[in-house]
């Protein structure tokens, strides 16, 4: 019985903490950027420079660990040892799954340094995408709406 509920609380941590990532590649828009005029200005690639994009710290990395650990640590001893060990579970777990929700969230992003046409230099930073690849010299297009910038071919 406790086997199974630590596994279903770790899928239940696995799956919020996969429901909660936002994607921040170039070809990717939110629903509210969706049929929004965009600005477009065309500028060349200057240089290129691999990034972490850190991952999302949420509670509900924290509060799931926090649940896993409680339980796992209440099935060690018995009576008021049981209580001090659910709270030091929940407190540890809470630890835990903010550190992994952190980690299972981070991404591989790109710099990308832009001369755009109108002479200023710009960086902007994105998700890689597996099949865009950059390189110095080459025409780009910088699309923003709403303050939010991307870089595309």
């Amino acid at each position: 019985m406790r086997k199974s509920l630590l596994v279903a609380s770790m899928t239940t941590l696995a799956l919020l903490s996969g429901g909660c990532t936002s994607n921040l590649t170039g070809d990717t828009y939110s629903r509210d950027e969706a049929r929004t005029v965009q600005t477009v200005r065309y500028g060349t690639v200057e240089s290129l420079r691999p990034v972490q994009i850190e991952g999302t710290k949420t509670p509900i990395g924290t509060g799931a660990g926090a649940v896993i650990g409680g339980i796992a640590g209440s099935g060690v001893g018995g009576g008021r040892g049981s209580a001090v060990a659910a709270v030091i579970g929940a407190v540890a777990g809470g630890m835990l799954g903010s550190a992994a929700e952190e980690g299972i969230t981070r991404a591989q992003g790109v710099e990308i340094t832009v001369r755009e046409d109108d002479g200023n230099m710009r960086a902007y930073v994105q998700e890689v995408e597996p099949n865009q690849v950059f390189r110095v010299g080459q025409r780009v297009r910088i699309l923003t709406v709403d303050g939010t910038s991307r870089v595309a071919p």
